[in-house]
């Protein structure tokens, strides 16, 4: 056990965050997300909830400075709603950690194209419809 790492982070999952590097992409995928058929790279979290994972990366991973977004979620369908109160959540935590960028909202079809070339794919087990969440890596401030 190490001191001051969140207990929600996997070994596998510290791994991946530390073997990334600046502009890489980790998805954190909601339980309907094709995380399996979209990149060889994916990791599971079941029973987790994206906004207490992401409380447990945000301390390690600085997010990408030099982006417009280093948050992008999945924009829902035309005709479709999601729940503001998702992205209110990220952007509490993120807010949290120091981060103020406004979350991107990326197609659908755009946003899977992305997790293919993503770093890897989180599956959680939280069922937040368009509650996908892609995060990019930056360098940490010296």
């Amino acid at each position: 056990m190490l001191k001051g790492i969140s207990p929600l982070l996997s070994p596998e999952l510290l791994a991946i965050l530390c073997k990334m590097g600046h502009g890489d992409t980790i998805v954190l995928a909601d339980a309907h997300f094709p995380g399996h058929s979209t990149n060889a790279n994916t990791l599971r979290a079941d029973g987790l909830e994206i906004p207490d994972l992401l409380d447990a990366i945000l301390p390690l991973l600085e997010l990408d400075s030099y982006v417009e977004h280093p948050m992008n979620m999945m924009a829902p369908v035309e005709g479709d709603q999601a729940d503001p109160s998702v992205e209110a959540r990220y952007c509490e935590v993120a807010e949290k950690h120091g981060s103020s960028s406004p979350i991107g909202k990326l197609e659908r079809f755009a946003f899977y194209e992305a997790a293919k070339g993503a770093f890897a794919v989180v599956m959680t087990g939280d069922t937040a419809k368009y509650g996908n969440l892609m995060l990019t890596k930056g360098v940490t401030p010296s």
